[in-house]
């Protein structure tokens, strides 16, 4: 299930001023050795530590190999590339220089197969994760807990 809160756009200059859309709240991140447990208690013979090892060298690889210029498909997760951040276009290819239209490098990372952006929609539920006071401030009321509304669920789609 994938909690959401109501946020409401706020900025006299914007045309989405006043409009009112859903954010994901997460409730946790998860680091490589909390990953390593996780995984071990899914009827696993291998430990924690012995997991974390596995994912940690796994890890160092996809950085070593991005670098490299290559792309990392984990199968129905993601392909991992570089991607480069352009700060604005040349002219032409002789007045192209890095130095002054790159602004640098981003790790970029696109579902595929089995978490593909269509399955999500498939089979992710929502449910919103604070109350909001839709009356006289405007704005949305902080704090609250996944518990408190059910935002109706149901796959998206």
């Amino acid at each position: 299930m994938i909690s959401y809160r109501k946020i409401q756009i706020k900025g006299e200059n914007s045309p989405l001023n006043g409009l009112w859309y859903a954010r994901p709240v997460i409730s946790d991140t998860l680091d490589t050795a909390a990953l390593a447990k996780h995984m071990s208690k899914h009827n696993t013979p291998f430990s924690p530590g012995v997991i974390k090892g596995v994912l940690t060298d796994m890890i160092a690889c996809i950085k070593e190999l991005i670098l490299d210029g290559k792309n990392v498909k984990l199968d129905d997760l993601a392909i991992f590339s570089v991607g480069i951040v352009s700060d604005h276009g040349a002219e032409s290819a002789e007045a192209f220089k890095v130095s002054e239209h790159v602004k640098g490098l981003k790790l970029r990372a696109r579902a595929t197969g089995e978490l593909s952006n269509a399955q999500i929609n498939l089979e992710g539920q929502l449910r919103e994760a604070t109350p909001y006071s839709v009356g006289g401030s405007g704005g949305s009321t902080p704090g609250g807990s996944e518990e408190e509304e059910d935002g109706g669920g149901g796959a998206l789609g």
